[in-house]
């Protein structure tokens, strides 16, 4: 069904505030889930349904474990992971401006970041080149196991030009756990290689895939080893947990760069625009009518979404939404 733009904005921020944020919170997690909805990105709206990000009822303070000019490592001390990746985020580009890099890890949240496109977004608009990394519970076996062990591991990477930036944002999964819950929220079947059961055969159904585990993106070595080293950057670098080894809290890292610290900028992101001019206008293969550079396609979607004031939503989802929102 066809909803508008701002309805949908408005039952995401009652239910936000009904979950017990501050007015600021809102804002920022309601921005973060927007971003990726509009984008047809699967972590998006269907996170408000079941009970995942509502605040934590012990989430105090953001502190500062440890911190160089250059690094911080932030105690998100239960907030939504999504609040203490933003204040990363900006922590991160501000040690970049100051002195040319600027990384900063998270511990102690245990909620999803979202979209994590939306803060490397961030990062390249601000002018640097951006990078980030989030850990999340066992749901991907290394290859040749059907035991969950790594987080469905995303990573992304920002890189400003002198037009859009280019945003890249994968999951090392072959989904994201999110999809699984969009899936079964829609009573709809997940791809035959998706997904194993928890006897590690392979499942079309996404109950028995969140039982079991997802499949590494490329169902192979190289995907499930990516994700494992995603797993470091996200658990053991930050002081957080791997593998199951640890509180259960979920980390999370972010690093900025200025391309000043090599090359001219202004230099860098007119050549950066010349590379996606030159990929954009290369050979077209049969029944390809454009070709996107990453985060093109999402940004379409976007701006067609805020043009027309309307956007698609899956019945039973947006069911479940205003249910929540009514009983909130």
């Amino acid at each position: 069904m066809n909803i508008t733009v701002e309805e949908l904005k408005n039952l995401t921020k009652k239910i936000l505030s009904g979950y017990g944020y501050s007015s600021s919170e809102v804002e920022i997690v309601s921005d973060v889930i927007l971003y990726a909805q509009l984008r047809g990105n699967n972590q998006g709206v269907v996170k408000l349904l079941g009970d995942s990000l509502k605040k934590d009822s012990e989430a105090s303070d953001i502190t500062i474990v440890r911190e160089t000019k250059l690094s911080a490592l932030l105690n998100g001390n239960k907030n939504i992971g999504m609040v203490v990746m933003n204040e990363a985020t900006k922590r991160a580009i501000t040690k970049a401006a100051e002195h040319g890099f600027g990384i900063v890890g998270t511990q102690n949240t245990a909620s999803s970041t979202g979209a994590i496109g939306y803060y490397v977004r961030k990062i390249a608009e601000a002018g640097f080149m951006g990078f980030a990394f989030s850990g999340s519970p066992e749901t991907v076996p290394m290859h040749g196991s059907y035991e969950p062990m790594f987080g469905t591991n995303p990573l992304a990477i920002g890189i400003p030009s002198n037009d859009k930036p280019i945003v890249f944002d994968m999951a090392t999964s072959a989904m994201a756990y999110f999809g699984l819950i969009q899936a079964k929220t829609a009573g709809q079947k997940i791809p035959a290689d998706v997904a194993m059961d928890s006897e590690g055969n392979q499942t079309t159904d996404p109950s028995k895939a969140m039982d079991g585990a997802i499949l590494p993106f490329d169902r192979g070595y190289k995907g499930a080893s990516l994700s494992m080293m995603v797993e470091v950057f996200t658990g053991p670098l930050v002081g957080s947990t791997f593998a199951g080894i640890g509180n259960g809290d979920w980390g999370n890292l972010v690093y900025a760069i200025d391309p000043e610290l090599l090359v001219d900028k202004s230099i860098f992101t007119k050549q950066v625009s010349e590379l996606i001019a030159q990929v954009k206008s290369s050979k077209k293969s049969p029944g390809i009518d454009q070709i996107y550079v990453p985060g093109e396609r999402g940004d379409q979607i976007m701006q067609k979404c805020l043009q027309k004031n309307s956007i698609e939503i899956e019945d039973n989802l947006y069911k479940g939404l205003s249910t929540r929102a009514s009983t909130l």
